[in-house]
């Protein structure tokens, strides 16, 4: 989401100290910067935080039960997240707890829901504490509404995938260590890889890799871990392997079937 170029044209910085690179996809570039600079800032608090749902979007199972006619292939599952929510009333009070928040939260705000209205404001209210919800919830909405954004990503101006095509945005959480933790605050750190774009012929933003790593500064409210603020920063990056790319049509095939996870761990 970010154009080619320097890397003071890559990011874009949140409120405060946060600063966030949106996925980069191979093979085209990214258009220049807006001319409103806090607009397009604002898009780094998406993608991770942005960076950071599933909660919204659950794919519908299957129950009819009884044996499918020879010779044809089971339907597709939905792309939504899967899995039920491992707790009740929030993460535990402690330091695992925070790390599952922030994997998850990171995973929600890494999300293709964050570009759904309703989603997002699901996701916003469930991961920031609340003076951090209200504080941007108006950056991201002008963000997910901006044309100019949604255009530059491959999307419709509507925010819809080009006819043919499935957009694809995942947040996969790789590991998490706690570097602060007292009573009820802590900073987590998460380093995972961030799939997204466009799978499907012919398009100019083809889905690929990146790898970050995520510092979240949480806050222990109204019983469970919220977010207040976040920073990111690239890598580690990992060696690729000696492995051909897959077609559009497997890499649109594999996210049709294979839903990803509602929550990290």
């Amino acid at each position: 989401m970010s154009p080619d170029g320097p890397q003071d044209d890559e990011l874009y910085g949140g409120s405060g100290q946060t600063r966030t690179r949106l996925p980069e996809s191979s093979g085209a570039r990214r258009p220049g910067r807006s001319p409103s600079r806090s607009l397009v800032t604002v898009v780094g608090v998406v993608v991770l935080l942005i960076a950071a749902i599933a909660f919204a979007n659950r794919g519908t199972d299957d129950t009819s039960g009884g044996s499918e006619p020879s010779g044809t292939k089971p339907a597709a599952a939905p792309t939504a997240p899967t899995g039920a929510k491992p707790v009740s009333s929030g993460f535990a009070h402690d330091e695992q707890g925070a790390q599952s928040a922030a994997a998850n939260y990171a995973v929600q705000l890494g999300s293709a829901d964050m570009f759904d209205k309703a989603k997002r404001d699901g996701i916003v209210d469930d991961v920031y504490t609340p003076s951090a919800a209200d504080a941007r919830r108006g950056d991201l909405d002008k963000v997910y509404s901006s044309e100019g954004f949604l255009t530059g990503i491959g999307l419709n101006k509507d925010g819809s995938a080009p006819k043919g095509n499935t957009f694809v945005s995942r947040t996969i959480p790789v590991g998490t260590k706690t570097t602060a933790y007292k009573g009820d605050s802590a900073t987590v750190s998460i380093w995972y890889s961030s799939l997204f774009g466009l799978a499907g012929e012919g398009t100019q933003n083809p889905v690929s890799e990146s790898w970050y790593t995520n510092s979240y500064k949480l806050r222990w409210v109204d019983g469970d871990w919220k977010v207040e603020d976040f920073t990111q920063k690239d890598g580690p990056v990992p060696v690729g392997r000696d492995q051909r790319a897959s077609t559009a049509d497997d890499m649109a095939k594999a996210v049709k079937e294979y839903g990803g996870f509602s929550y990290a761990r």
